[in-house]
Parts: C-alpha cells; structure tokens; sequence
C-alpha cells in the first residue's frame, strides 16, 4: 500500500506510516462518484446547440477526465478556434446545469457514510477542475456540503490544480494535507504543490505515482481512521 512519488524515498517508506494529516483534500470525478454518462449528454448536447451533429461518447471522454476544460477542448475539437471552443463550453455546461435534476452518478461505495465518518476527526475538502458549480451540485446531490470544510474549482479561477491546491492550503492554513485522487494528473499536480498523493485505483486513471494506495473508499476511510 505505501509507494515513494517523490515526497518519501524509498528509505523513509516505514516513516510513512506514521504520517498523520491535518486535512484531506479529495478530487470528485473518479475518486467520489462516476458522472461521466451525463458529461457525455452534456457535451453531446452542447454540439446539437451550435448546430454540430455529432455524439460525443464516455469512451472519449473517459480518457480525459480529470483535464483542464482546454485540454479536452483540444482533443476533442482541435480545428476550432478558442472562441469556438468557449462557445461549445459554454454551451455544454448550460446542458450539463439542465440536466442535473434528472442526473444519475454512481456514487462509489463506501463514500457518503465514509465522508461522515472522516469529517469526525478531519477537515475535509474538495478540490477539481470541473467548471464553476461543480463540486456545489455534487453536494447538492450527495447531501454532503455540511461535511465539507471549503472547496475549489477550475472555473473559479482557471488555475491548474496545483496551483489551486496551494491556495486552498494556505487561505486555510493547513499544515498536513494530503490530495486523494485516482490519475497521474492528480499525482503530477500533488507533486508540484509539494503534497503527497493518495491514489484510488477504482477511478479513471493510473500512475505509478503515489505515497499510499487504496482499491475501495472504505479501506482508505478505515486507514485514516485509525492513524
């Protein structure tokens, strides 16, 4: 379960294990819930709004999950200008806020009971490059906004991740955090806010990049409760 990424060498593996954070900091798609079957309608639906008859599929968007919103514009449609390119954004996130009444995520087991469980003993918050109301309308969804300390979006401010992970340490003055998510950019982004990554292998993505690892939310729950 315990593998060096740069914040613990080899030599300091045992040390790890007595590591105690002060905070948790989770990633949502892939790490929380799997929401992908509405971001596919979402996108799909946008391109029917700027007259483009074309079916986005999970298969395309599950590789980029987890990218900044320019970097799946770019693979997604990389003749079109950036204005073109915001204007189809626009329009998917319009399609995504008209169908989050109806939208059902698979949340991942073990989640909702486990966040309670955690926020007893931790601060817990939430950190992704979803668009600006993304993370609001997962709690909204989960019921989970009273177990969440603070939280931040890409769109709040179109920062990379880490970036936005050394703002929200610092405006809450963390001193042991630690990032929960499940791809190598997660693990990328953890490293150069200087956080050790914690890997969900449940998600979307892989690295061989990571301080610890879990294969369920509950196991990590049960971890960090018993430090």
């Amino acid at each position: 379960m315990i593998h060096s990424n740069g914040f613990f060498n080899h030599a300091q593996e045992d040390a790890t294990t007595a590591f105690i954070p002060d905070s948790l900091i989770f990633d949502m798609d892939g790490t929380l819930w799997d929401n992908v079957n509405t971001y596919v309608l979402s996108w799909t639906r946008g391109m029917e709004k700027l007259g483009q008859n074309r079916e986005i599929t999970r298969e395309e968007l599950m590789g980029l999950m987890g990218k900044e919103p320019r970097v799946l514009l770019n693979r997604l449609v990389p003749e079109w200008s950036e204005k073109e390119q915001d204007r189809l954004f626009d329009a998917v996130i319009e399609s995504y806020q008209e169908l989050v009444p109806e939208m059902k995520p698979v949340i991942f087991d073990g989640v909702l009971k486990g966040l309670e469980r955690l926020s007893g003993k931790y601060k817990l918050f939430l950190l992704s490059n979803c668009e600006k109301g993304g993370l609001v309308n997962f709690m909204n969804h989960t019921q989970t906004g009273h177990l969440i300390t603070d939280y931040m979006e890409h769109g709040m401010n179109f920062m990379p991740k880490h970036e936005n992970l050394k703002i929200m340490i610092n405006n809450n003055g963390l001193q042991r955090p630690v990032y929960i998510g499940d791809t190598d950019s997660d693990s990328k982004q953890s490293a150069l806010a200087y956080v050790p990554f914690i890997f969900v292998t449940y998600g979307f993505g892989i690295t061989t990049d990571y301080t610890l690892k879990f294969d369920n939310f509950t196991d990590l729950v049960n971890y960090y409760l018993n430090l």
